[in-house]
């Protein structure tokens, strides 16, 4: 009958070796991971603009807050540009994953639709053009958008959406609800894909608010639920800077639990010179 011998105890040194090897191993995956976060944020401080732009009588603002998961980084993204002919541009997007690849696909996203926007004849025309190009990338990546025009000389106000989350529209009197506009497939499904354009008019006192869907869900929070806290929100603010409104949204999304980012960009209209 064999006997299995108890097994010897390890010594000291022995100890203070596997001990060491896995200090070791611990501290090159946490230089690694903190590697990758300090690479992510650096591309979501480049990709991100410093500044919105405005002009007299129009009041802009953007917040983004980080995901609570993965490398909290990455993900939504906005932006807002002025075009060759005097109109301002302005996009909100959300990639999908916070990581390293998904800060690089939002920085193609983003420079892609400033560099379309120049020659496109309308939002519709920008979004698909991007979704076309982005394909030929092959990154396997989605994003959903919008895309904004605004003509500051009359108002007219025009977008078109890939797969992304309704505006939130309100007036100086009070009224307030969701966009319903016809959009098409997020960004990198199928190309050629066309996105209908909707034309509306900011007006006097009025707001037009893009935002993410880190804003409005949670985990036990529907998306519904959340468009209608936001529209009752933007009701009660009638009066509220752009700046103001953007941070009392966020600040209203912290109860939906979300662990995903959050973006929302604002425009407020007061008044243009020569424009009733």
């Amino acid at each position: 009958m064999n006997r299995r011998r108890p097994p010897r105890p390890a010594s000291a040194e022995e100890l203070l070796t596997t001990l060491q090897q896995l200090t070791s191993r611990a501290r090159r995956e946490v230089e690694l991971h903190q590697a990758q976060v300090e690479l992510a944020e650096a591309l979501q401080r480049e990709m991100l603009p410093s500044a919105l732009p405005s002009l007299p009588g129009l009041q802009t603002a953007a917040r983004y807050t980080p995901a609570q998961s993965g490398l909290d980084i990455g993900g939504d993204w906005y932006d807002g540009f002025l075009l060759p002919d005097g109109a301002l541009a302005f996009a909100i997007g959300d990639v999908q994953g916070h990581d390293v690849e998904a800060a690089a696909f939002m920085g193609q996203v983003r420079i892609a639709m400033r560099a379309l926007a120049v020659t496109a004849a309308d939002p519709g025309e920008v979004v698909r053009r991007t979704n076309d190009l982005l394909l030929t990338v092959d990154s396997g990546l989605l994003a959903t958008c919008t895309f904004v025009r605004l003509d500051p000389r009359t108002r007219v106000l025009q977008s078109a959406r890939a797969g992304h989350v309704g505006a939130v529209w309100a007036t100086v009197d009070g009224q307030a609800g969701v966009t319903e506009d016809e959009g098409g497939l997020p960004l990198g499904i199928q190309s050629g894909e066309d996105y209908p354009v909707t034309t509306r008019r900011l007006t006097t006192g009025g707001a037009f608010v893009l935002l993410t869907d880190g804003v409005i869900e949670g985990p036990s929070y529907p998306i519904d639920e959340g468009l209608d806290a936001v529209v009752r929100l933007v009701r009660s603010r009638a009066g509220d800077s752009a700046d103001e409104l953007a941070d009392a949204i966020l600040r209203a999304a912290e109860r939906t639990g979300h662990e995903d980012d959050a973006a929302v960009l604002v425009l407020r209209h007061e008044s243009f010179p020569g424009v009733p």
